[in-house]
């Protein structure tokens, strides 16, 4: 006969096993939803397709120390038959942007502590680089001596502007500052108040006659007087919106684009808007966003949006004439355009060239395996790509 004890201590047991096995359940439940959850972050997996170019590689470089965990995206500059590129351990390399022979280099000494990031500027005569300790340093373009040295308020992560006689500087604090290019003297500072919570990164300065165009962390484009500083206009670019920092952010991390009259900018928040330059009147808006930099093809304007879609937007009304969303979140580049082509770089150091007649995909090639955060750059029909360890590329489409 089964006593009370005996009863309670059966139905105990079986209380105790539904209950172990409801969280074996429950956490096979979980389990699953955790691995869908984790396989959906994860970078898209590369398509297979049939190649229709190839493109050649044309020499390589190693420039030391790369940028790494910076966030700077360290782009090399192309002019007058060279390419320009630093590298995070304070090196500034010259190099012959057809062999990749070395005109010279530049090595700060290791007391210093330099860390350079964002890449050169190019121009006056004079290669601008910028450090993580707010160091200005002015080189010669022949030769890689140093010019002049200045300081500004914050780190530098982008490259400097160089342009009318002036050195335009922005500093991680929303600093723009100018300096005489060829004393290193300061001529004026502009201010922009930053938001709580940004992008890691700063969009590049562009120009046009007389006026300097600055993509802002608080979603904003601004135009500056190039000579004293003065703002002249400033439009929205992205709306912050959400209920949290975070959800707020808008930072315009591209580098204004200028195309004839038009201006393109675009925010981190999925917004792209063409305005007219000399007044400042915006003429359409875009629900793609992009970052990195954009591009402009003859039919269109290129990006890269934040999930890793490439669009090709047409300029006059913002439509998207075509997309390409295979290479989700996988960290793109902004894209370059190379011959036909639009050309964007990964994560793992992967670059792609996609049709810009219908962005499919034409050939990809893989430089080092490191990532590359950089825009690539393109001059005299080659492209340049530079990766987070300091390696460059070039290739050349035969």
């Amino acid at each position: 006969m089964l006593t009370s004890n005996t009863i309670r201590a059966v139905a105990g047991a079986g209380l105790l096993a539904l209950a172990l096995s409801g969280c074996s359940t429950m956490k096979g439940w979980f389990a699953g939803k955790d691995a869908e959850a984790k396989k959906a972050a994860e970078p898209a997996e590369l398509v297979d397709f049939q190649a229709t170019i190839k493109p050649r590689k044309i020499w390589s470089a190693n420039l030391g120390d790369g940028e790494q965990r910076i966030g700077a995206r360290q782009t090399p500059a192309l002019a007058d038959g060279r390419v320009y590129a630093a590298a995070a351990e304070g090196t500034v390399t010259a190099l012959d942007l057809h062999t990749g022979k070395e005109a010279w280099r530049f090595k700060a000494d290791k007391k210093e502590g330099l860390r350079l990031a964002g890449g050169p500027g190019v121009g006056e005569g004079l290669v601008v680089v910028g450090g993580l300790g707010g160091e200005v340093i002015a080189l010669d373009a022949a030769n890689g001596s140093e010019r002049w040295r200045a300081k500004v308020t914050s780190e530098v992560i982008v490259a400097p502007l160089v342009v009318q006689g002036l050195v335009i500087v922005r500093s991680n604090d929303g600093r723009i500052s100018s300096f005489d290019a060829s004393s290193g003297e300061r001529r004026w500072f502009s201010e922009h108040e930053l938001p709580p919570l940004t992008v890691r990164g700063n969009a590049p300065l562009a120009h046009g006659p007389g006026v300097l165009f600055s993509g802002n962390d608080d979603g904003t484009l601004t135009a500056i007087a190039l000579q004293d500083g003065r703002v002249l206009w400033e439009q929205m670019v992205g709306t912050g919106e959400g209920r949290t920092e975070l959800e707020r952010m808008s930072d315009v991390d591209s580098a204004p684009l200028i195309d004839g009259t038009q201006l393109f900018a675009s925010s981190f928040k999925n917004r792209t808007i063409a305005i007219d330059g000399p007044s400042g009147r915006p003429m359409w808006q875009s629900e793609h966003g992009g970052i990195g930099g954009m591009a402009a093809a003859p039919s269109g304007l290129l990006l890269s949006s934040p999930a890793g879609t490439v669009y090709m937007l047409d300029k006059y009304s913002g439509a998207a004439l075509w997309s390409q969303p295979a290479l989700a979140r996988r960290s793109l580049t902004g894209p370059a355009v190379h011959g036909d082509y639009a050309v964007v770089a990964d994560y793992d150091g992967y670059v792609h060239w996609l049709g810009l007649a219908d962005g499919q995909f034409a050939a990809r090639e893989r430089v080092g395996g490191k990532a590359v955060k950089g825009q690539p750059q393109v001059a005299d029909g080659i492209l340049v790509v530079q990766n987070v360890e300091g390696g460059l590329t070039a290739f050349r489409l035969d």
